[in-house]
């Protein structure tokens, strides 16, 4: 019997033509659709369906109940939280195939999603950019920014640790944890 580099629960179903890392996990009733590609280390969640060509980086984590459609691309340490969704056509009906109008959609690398938050297509997620729980994201998030609500709107900044910044009158901030610094400059954050 050949031996995988990855793991998967005897539930999990995994099409053909996928590319999946060493030390994947992959829970319980979880479907990989055809030709996607998955990183190293990745966690995969009970009950999440990732729809062809998806591209997931390294260290990406999944959390139970989430669909990833066609045309997300997540980069390397994305979080998407519990029954978050992803939505990839703008104008959706039955009646109606719309399978060749599928929106891009790219989560950058070290963002995190939380729980119930729903992400319409055609948006990108800037570097740790920090989305809250319940989040209904309609436009661009740049990174570092932390966006709330319904529709989502900004209401700070986010450390790369997942902390809110306070920034001085220079414009400086320290992360209370990793004691990184941080500068707002012309309404965007960068690490320094």
């Amino acid at each position: 019997m050949e031996s995988k580099p990855f793991s998967a629960h005897e539930t999990a179903v995994i099409d053909a033509g996928c590319t999946i890392g060493n030390g994947t996990k992959i829970w319980h009733f979880s479907h990989i659709m055809p030709n996607c590609i998955i990183g190293e280390n990745c966690n995969i969640g009970q009950n999440v369906v990732i729809s062809p060509d998806v591209v997931l980086g390294k260290n990406v984590k999944i959390q139970n109940n989430v669909s990833i459609y066609t045309g997300v691309v997540c980069e390397d340490d994305v979080f998407l939280g519990p029954s978050m969704v992803f939505t990839n056509v703008m104008n959706p009906r039955s009646a109606v195939n719309r399978r060749g109008e599928y929106l891009k959609t790219t989560v950058k690398r070290g963002a995190s999603i939380g729980a119930n938050a729903t992400i319409v297509c055609g948006h990108d997620i800037g570097e740790f950019a920090f989305i809250g729980a319940g989040a209904v994201v309609t436009k661009n998030v740049p990174a570092y920014a932390l966006v709330i609500g319904n529709p989502a709107r900004q209401t700070g900044w986010m450390s790369e640790y997942g902390h809110k910044l306070k920034f001085d009158a220079e414009g400086i901030a320290i992360c209370p944890e990793s004691k990184e610094k941080y500068q707002l400059k012309q309404g965007a954050v960068t690490k320094i």
